[in-house]
This record gives structure tokens, C-alpha cells and sequence, in this order.
């Protein structure tokens, strides 16, 4: 065992000890962090506006401070970027984290000399407590990577500016950066797969032990490789023992990638947004990942199914319940106030509190009532999945069809594109249905009704996803295709890609 894997076991078992104390203290400490977020930024131009020296409860500071959208700080970004300081926290941004909005274009994420600790120590803190749990740690002797953007920044009204996982890139701590690859130079390419071809040009011979990113593009790498030796993962990269990932729910790539591996790895799941890092998985026997409440965010909760109401209520931590889908709001130290992330979580445990994260609030199909969320689709797959073994997933969407060509009934589409097709596509497709009808008592009662008929699958070509997401700019990075549609916009341009 090399230097840096003996060096990391005993501030493994500190930072869990840490973590324990926090843990047992997470009512307090919620409340801790509110009262501190409200006093340091009493003196912004935000907490001016709101009324920050009158909050001295939390019934005060739901009735001060609103459920904000990125729209609704827009005003206060602008001054941020034009090189106002004390806006919404105190002195200027460290970093704008830049990142693509949905609704809003381009977004700009401050981050603050208070809060970037928070998005650097819970990665580090993540992979300790994994060394603490399994006493696994040779792979800090080996050559890491981590598939991100480039750490290029710019500047904006003095603010350093770039997308998160590059701002992340210029803070690896100095016992890892020099394991680290792929080089700065390779890591600074903005086309993906310029980026992608240079990127196995140098780690194609290491000795890779972890690996990291979002897992369609780590699939993209593996195939890449796959291409070039003929040979498994496992047989190019024989140290590769950990996999580090987040961003989408890896269950529909499960499958795939590790038959792309060759072998069973562990695995670490994150849940880091340019808003923060939330929660990390703490165990590898445990469902859930623990929810971070000790690092400079006061978390707030709304249940799902009152997201929309007029004055919908907001619960604190204490209020949670195991079992209900809600809505994340944030309130941090770099100025973000009652901000809504636009996530949607499950507790599965509040002792500790532990999250599965569920989907995106505007990423669902409710097109005819049906209120289809992203967890009940990738489980309606995943069903089908285990009883087609020979199913390989690669990518999918769903979208409503209200008017087909042939006409009839509305249906939900399903654009899948398959590594391995099923061989009874219309057993597969019943199975998806059955058991969405199992999740969702809507989509239930909808095609009782004949309101809706059985959803229908269309097999897309290789490569249809990655042709999409070259063809809007998006490939690579932290990008990804949105699971769920409201509209046809994105299912009719992958229809046409494939077509073509």
C-alpha cells in the first residue's frame, strides 16, 4: 500500500466522526445554519429588501423570504455581473458557476468563498467515508479520472466564470492532482470527442483504478475503448475498482456499463448541482444517499403534489417523511434565498436522512392527467429490463403523442435506443405498461378509460442521442436529455435524426 492510501485511513475515520456528530445533531444543526445564513447576509441588498433583522423564526423567514426560481433572482445576478458586491451575500462571487437553464438560457450560479467548500470537501468527503467503511484505498496509489468540462474560465464583472465541474478541476487537492488525469491540456479541449480521442490516447496504457463522471459519457469512453482494443474494461483498466458518479439515475446504464466493465466494481453515487453539494452515497449496503446538512444550506422541503399551489406549505427537516416525493428548496451561503432547485427527492430514511433523488419537477408527462414522474418511468423500464435479460439500454426519452398519423388514441412514446434490442418487443412493451399502471393510479385509470392507449415504443439507430446532443451543442460535459417531455419538442427532432 503506497503513501497516499496509508495517509488516507485515519482522516477517513475523522471525517466519519465528524459526519456522526453532525448526524446526531441534524434538527439543531438545520437550525443552526438558518439563524447564521440570516444574520451574515442582514446587510445585502437582499436581506435589505427582505426584511432580514425582522426574521427571528422560521415562521418569519418563510413569510420574508418567497420560493424563488432562477428568473426571480435574475435582477440580483445582473448586479453580480456587472461587479456590485454585498447582493445577495456578503462582498463579491469567488466563481459564477455557468450553466444551462432550461427556461432561463444561460445560467450564472454564484459561488462564495464561504460555499466552496462545501462543493469541494463533500467529494473528498465522499470518497473518505467510503475508505472508511470498506478499508479500501489502494486506488489512491493508481491513476484517477474524472470526465469533466473544461476548467477554462472567464470573467464576468471580475468573477471568475466556467461551468462547475471545471471550477471542481482547479480545486483536486494537490496528494491527488498528481494521479489525476487526463492532462490540463487535454481537459481544456471543448469538443467532445477531439476531447474524447485524446483523453484515451492518454490513459488507454495507465493504470486506471477510479473513474469518474456522468455515466452516458463514461459509457461513451468505454465503448471508445472497447473499439479500439476488442477487449473489456476490465482487461484494459485490471486496477479499475471504483466507479464515482452522478447527475442522472445510473439504473437504466447499470446493465450496460458494467458488461461494458466485465466485472462487479463499487460504486459512489453523488448529488452535486452548481446550486451545491446535497448528498452523497455514505454506504455500499445501504439504500439512499445521506443528505449533507452540515455544510452552509438550510434545506426546505415542499411535498410534490403542492408544488404548484399558490402558497404552497414549506417544511423544515423535522417536518420530513419517509416514503413522499418533494420538492428541494435552498437556501446557502453564496445568496442563494428560498431557491428552487427544480429536483424532486424521496427520504428513505430520517435517522439518518437519507434521499433518493426522483426526478425534475418540470420533467414529467401530465398531458392528459396522468402526473407520470421520472422515478415511475426508469422503474417501469428497469422492470422490463429484468425480465428481457438480454435488454441493453444505451438512452431514452418519453413524450406524449396527443395526434399520431394513423390517429386513434393518445399514447406516451417511448424513443429508446438499444445496445440490445429485446427479442419480444411487444412482451417488453407490455411489461413497461403493466407496470406503470402498478406505479401511477392515473395512468391507470386514463387507460381503464380509454382516455389513453398503451404507450409504444420506437427503437432509435446508434448513436441517435449522441447526433442530438452534437446537433444542439450540448455533447459532452454535464449535459444530458431530459428523461420526460411535456411537448414534442425534443422526441420530434430524434425522430428526424434517426430518420435521416
Amino acid at each position: 500500500m503506497g503513501i497516499r492510501a496509508i495517509l488516507s485511513e485515519p482522516l477517513a475515520r475523522y471525517i466519519v466522526k465528524q459526519q456522526q456528530d453532525w448526524i446526531s445533531r441534524s434538527t439543531e444543526v438545520q437550525e443552526k445554519w438558518r439563524k447564521e445564513l440570516v444574520e451574515k447576509a442582514a446587510n445585502t441588498q437582499f436581506g435589505k429588501d427582505h426584511f432580514f433583522k425582522d426574521i427571528h423564526s422560521y415562521s418569519d423567514f418563510k413569510e420574508a423570504i418567497p420560493v424563488h426560481d432562477y428568473e426571480d433572482l435574475k435582477d440580483y445576478i445582473a448586479k453580480l455581473k456587472t461587479g456590485e458586491s454585498d447582493v445577495l451575500w456578503p462582498g463579491k462571487p469567488l466563481y459564477f458557476a455557468k450553466t444551462s437553464g432550461t427556461t432561463s438560457g444561460t445560467k450564472y450560479i454564484p459561488i462564495s468563498k464561504d460555499s466552496i467548500s462545501n462543493h469541494i470537501n463533500s467529494a473528498r468527503n465522499a470518497i473518505l467515508t467510503y475508505i472508511a467503511e470498506t478499508k479500501k484505498a489502494a486506488f489512491l496509489d493508481n491513476k484517477l479520472i474524472f470526465l469533466s468540462g473544461s476548467p477554462i474560465l472567464t470573467e464576468t464583472g471580475g468573477v471568475l466564470t466556467g461551468r462547475l465541474s471545471g471550477i471542481s478541476n482547479h480545486h483536486v487537492p494537490a496528494y491527488l492532482r498528481a494521479n489525476q488525469m487526463p492532462s490540463y491540456e487535454t481537459n481544456c479541449i471543448e469538443d467532445w470527442e477531439t476531447k474524447l480521442d485524446k483523453i484515451i490516447d492518454e490513459t488507454i496504457d495507465q493504470p486506471m483504478s477510479l473513474i469518474s463522471g456522468i455515466p452516458p459519457w463514461v459509457q461513451m469512453y468505454f465503448d471508445r475503448i472497447t473499439e479500439r482494443t476488442g477487449k473489456k474494461i476490465k482487461d484494459v483498466f485490471p486496477d479499475f475498482s471504483l466507479f464515482i458518479y452522478g447527475g442522472v439515475n445510473f439504473e437504466p446504464y447499470r446493465a450496460k456499463l458494467f458488461e461494458s466493465i466485465g466485472k462487479k466494481i463499487d460504486s459512489i453515487e453523488l448529488y452535486p448541482a452548481s446550486e451545491g453539494f446535497f448528498a452523497y452515497q455514505d454506504s455500499q449496503a445501504d439504500e439512499g444517499l445521506l443528505l449533507l446538512l452540515d455544510t452552509g444550506i438550510f434545506y426546505e422541503f415542499i411535498p410534490v403534489e403542492h408544488f404548484f399551489d399558490e402558497n404552497p406549505k414549506r417544511l423544515s427537516i423535522s417536518e420530513v417523511e419517509t416514503g413522499r416525493n418533494y420538492a428541494v428548496i435552498v437556501n446557502n451561503n453564496a445568496g442563494l434565498w428560498g431557491y428552487s432547485l427544480g429536483d424532486t427527492i424521496r427520504f428513505v430514511s430520517t435517522q439518518p436522512y437519507k434521499i433518493l433523488v426522483t426526478g425534475r419537477i418540470k420533467h414529467f408527462i401530465s398531458a392528459f392527467g396522468e402526473h407520470v414522474i421520472g422515478e415511475e418511468i426508469e422503474k417501469a423500464l428497469r422492470y422490463a429490463m429484468e425480465r428481457h435479460p438480454e435488454v441493453e439500454v444505451i438512452e431514452f426519452t418519453v413524450a406524449p403523442m396527443v395526434n399520431s398519423e394513423h390517429g386513434g388514441l393518445p399514447y406516451h412514446e417511448w424513443l429508446v435506443e438499444f445496445a440490445t434490442l429485446p427479442y419480444d418487443q411487444e412482451k417488453f412493451v407490455e411489461d413497461i405498461d403493466r407496470r406503470l399502471t402498478e406505479l401511477n393510479i392515473y395512468y391507470l385509470d386514463l387507460i381503464k378509460g380509454n382516455i389513453l392507449r398503451r404507450l409504444e415504443l420506437v427503437p432509435l439507430r446508434k448513436n441517435t442521442f449522441i447526433d442530438f446532443m452534437r446537433a444542439n451543442g450540448k455533447l459532452g460535459g454535464q449535459n444530458k436529455v431530459p428523461r420526460l417531455s411535456n411537448d414534442r419538442k425534443i422526441a420530434d427532432e430524434l425522430v428526424r435524426i434517426n430518420r435521416s
